[in-house]
């Protein structure tokens, strides 16, 4: 499993029975993670002082409850890059902090091209993977059906002061987004994906990603350079193992570009326990 393991401004602190126990800078919040099965005592006593905890409602979504003063949104940071966080609906905070081991390996990418690079980031959510490629001075296309995420993404670089690289932020379904890119001809080097699991298009069509990734990421492939450097897809379904994310992936950029690809779990260690807790899969293929 690839960890996260260099955040100074967030810590797994503990999980158990169903929730994680997390300190966002000086925020300590309760949330559900459907991986956390195990019952293990929950002896820190943050369990019983956390400023917020999310609880899922018997009808469907859930709400936050606050026990302290409890600010409504604050920023914190990862090496040079900077996050707004603000507990949202569905437990949601607007950062994945596990994701940060995909950021050091973009930023690792494109650092040693030593070259102009093009990074097309789709369902860019609040722009983790944006902000690494612009922190090493990269071109992004920032692509996310959210206008609201896209505005948060937004804000993420301009507290990072990365608002005035080079990047475009566009609001548009990535599927139609990419067939026009195919159009218009335009090419990118490093491409990333994190896809949602379920969802509905612009025309109400449902999106399962077990259905669509194959075609999906197939369709990407046509707008890689003719030197790229990076595919990467992440996801967060469970029914897509890193093996058959490799094949995925392997069987559709391998034959035309060669290189390799890599495919693990990533994860969060807890530092109460020790123990690392799954939280999704990515595969990489990067070329030789």
């Amino acid at each position: 499993m690839r960890v996260s393991n260099c955040w100074e401004d967030y810590e797994l602190i503990d999980c158990s029975n169903g929730e994680r126990l997390e300190r966002w800078g000086n925020v300590t919040l309760i949330r559900p993670d459907p991986q956390v099965i195990w019952k293990t005592p929950k002896t820190n006593p943050l369990w019983k002082k956390a400023d917020a905890r999310y609880s899922r409602s018997n009808s469907g979504g859930g709400s936050w409850e606050v026990f302290n003063n409890f600010p409504e949104e604050w920023s914190i940071k990862y090496k040079d890059l900077s996050f707004k966080i603000k507990p949202m609906g569905f437990k949601h905070t607007g950062l994945f902090p596990e994701q940060a081991v995909n950021w050091d390996f973009t930023r690792s990418v494109i650092e040693k091209a030593q070259r102009p690079v093009k990074v097309l980031n789709l369902f860019a959510y609040t722009g983790g993977a944006t902000l690494a490629g612009l922190a090493q001075n990269a071109q992004v296309v920032h692509v996310d059906a959210s206008k609201g995420m896209v505005a948060y993404a937004k804000e993420n670089a301009q507290i990072s002061d990365l608002a005035d690289k080079s990047v475009r932020w566009i609001i548009d379904d990535c599927v139609k987004f990419v067939e026009r890119e195919i159009r218009r001809g335009n090419k990118y080097d490093v491409i990333i994906m994190d896809p949602p699991s379920y969802g509905r298009g612009p025309g109400g069509e449902v999106w399962k990603l077990e259905e669509k990734v194959y075609d999906f990421v197939k369709l990407c492939s046509k707008v890689l350079s003719d030197d790229p450097l990076m595919f990467l897809v992440n996801s967060y379904t469970t029914g897509l193992s890193p093996a058959v994310m490799n094949y995925i992936v392997g069987s559709i950029i391998t034959p035309r570009f060669g290189g390799k690809v890599t495919s693990d779990e990533i994860g969060l260690k807890a530092t109460q326990t020790g123990l690392v807790l799954p939280c999704g899969a990515s595969a990489i293929w990067t070329a030789n």
